[in-house]
């Protein structure tokens, strides 16, 4: 089955995981399985609203065509679970495909309980059967710390044995991680706070608004250095940040992280929960992108969200993070360009993969409206910027629609746009996912203007159905 199924709607993305209809939100569990990766997803399987939590499933064998796949993961009634399988992990547990979830009963209180689930036919790479433990391996945060968010484990291996991270806010409005071991998948031992918002570094980069840290994920760099992501919660979702450091050994048994440097992981204002996946030469990163339009048109369109096209996640010398788009997304272009010149104008397709390069000041305009607003993407070398002015397409978020400034030495910018998705690749020092919906006057045009500049963009070609 193909990735997604027909949509008359021309915002809907196309070449981005999704499922053909309704609601998804975080991506989970990002998982390497017999050379073939797999994406799980919070899902709402009957609305293009966020209720009724499930595991969604698709899988892909170069990370570009993508499979649908029953739903993975289903709330058992009575279980721990009941009231949602919320966001996790998938992690290989001697040989076993094993997920490491969110469970909420229909006592929900805020509080989460951490879930197991396993595959059923290891052997089979479509891991399309699943069964859950019947009871939770950790049914809430330690008695002894003021907890009143717990979420979203987050299993990684360091110094020889296995780990679980959890997301955490306290009832004084810290924001935490908490860290387990986890060596054994059944038996949790609570190690202690690995970091928490009142981290000098921490603060520093993040502010006080958030209250919670959710979804916590850690990769490690051939540097040695670790790279803890989070995304900001204050009451409901904010923003996405990262932390570069060191994991050390703390006390008995515990870790801790010291934190070098950090900031935002996604400069846009339509990105957050994202999830890495550490595969042994790199770590792929995945994000949800939710809708920025009122529900009266998601629910006509019937269909709510999208993931990200998959990054490549590591870091600078000086700690910053680099992202690039996975080099497997090249696979969707057309064997030839539709433009390869310096500026022109060109019509634009719905979905296109775009790269600009420029030596002085140059605007690209990508879409006019019928009143003569631009969204364009201006290049500033001289002053090191890169802006996304969408000003004209107004957002129903409460953020609004101002100019989004990246200031990175970058002369060159990549745009993948997919339907309504933008994501914006500032050379490899930052990114832009923003939701950009065209109306039926807007023209979708490519323009131009400055005194040196190179422009290459492909079409992607439509998965072909298996």
């Amino acid at each position: 089955m193909s990735l997604t199924a027909h949509s008359t709607d021309p915002n809907a993305p196309r070449f981005r995981v999704r499922p053909p209809a309704n609601w998804i939100n975080d991506p989970n569990g990002p998982f390497r399985w017999r050379d073939r990766h797999h994406l799980f997803y919070q899902h709402n399987p009957d609305a293009p609203v966020h209720a009724n939590v499930h595991w969604g499933h698709a899988s892909s064998h170069d990370l570009v065509h993508w499979e649908h796949h029953p739903i993975a993961l289903t709330p058992t009634p009575g279980g721990p679970d009941e009231a949602g399988c919320w966001s996790g992990c998938v992690v290989d547990d001697d040989g076993v495909p094993t997920a490491v979830y969110t469970g909420v009963d229909r006592h929900h209180i805020g509080l989460g309980s951490i879930c197991l689930a396993r595959a059923l036919m290891p052997e089979d790479e479509t891991l399309t059967d699943w069964r859950p433990v019947p009871k939770p391996v950790v049914t809430g945060p330690p008695a002894d710390l003021d907890v009143v968010m717990f979420r979203d484990p987050f299993v990684f291996r360091s110094g020889g044995r296995r780990w679980a991270l959890v997301g955490a806010g306290h009832a004084d409005g810290t924001p935490s991680v908490l860290v387990y071991d986890c060596d054994d998948l059944a038996d949790w031992r609570f190690a202690g706070v690995l970091l928490d918002g009142n981290d000098p570094v921490a603060a520093d980069v993040f502010g006080d608004k958030a209250v919670g840290w959710e979804c916590p994920q850690l990769f490690g760099t051939a540097g040695g250095e670790w790279v803890l992501v989070v995304s900001l919660w204050d009451g409901d979702p904010c923003d996405t940040g990262y932390l570069t450091g060191r994991l050390r050994p703390y006390g008995d048994d515990e870790l801790r992280f010291e934190a070098r440097t950090g900031g935002r992981l996604d400069h846009g204002r339509d990105f957050y929960a994202p999830a890495v996946l550490q595969e042994p030469e790199r770590a792929l990163m995945w994000g949800w992108s939710w809708e920025a339009r009122e529900q009266s048109e998601v629910d006509h369109a019937g269909w709510a969200g999208v993931l990200t096209a998959p990054r490549v996640v590591d870091v600078h010398a000086d700690g910053s993070l680099r992202v690039v788009p996975a080099p497997e997304l090249e696979l969707l272009r057309a064997d030839e360009p539709f433009v390869a010149a310096p500026g022109r104008h060109a019509p634009l397709p719905e979905s296109y993969d775009l790269t600009v390069t420029a030596s002085g000041r140059t605007t690209v305009s990508l879409l006019r409206s019928a009143s003569g607003a631009e969204l364009t993407v201006v290049l500033d070398p001289d002053a090191g910027t890169v802006t996304l002015d969408r000003s004209g397409w107004p957002r129903s978020r409460t953020e609004g629609s101002a100019p989004i400034v990246v200031r990175a030495p970058a002369p060159e910018v990549r745009i993948l746009v997919d339907g309504s998705l933008l994501e914006l690749f500032v050379g490899d020092r930052a990114t832009v996912t923003e939701r950009v919906y065209r109306r039926p006057d807007d023209v979708p045009e490519l323009v131009v203007r400055g005194a040196a500049a190179t422009v290459t963009g492909w079409e992607p070609v439509p998965p072909t159905p298996d």
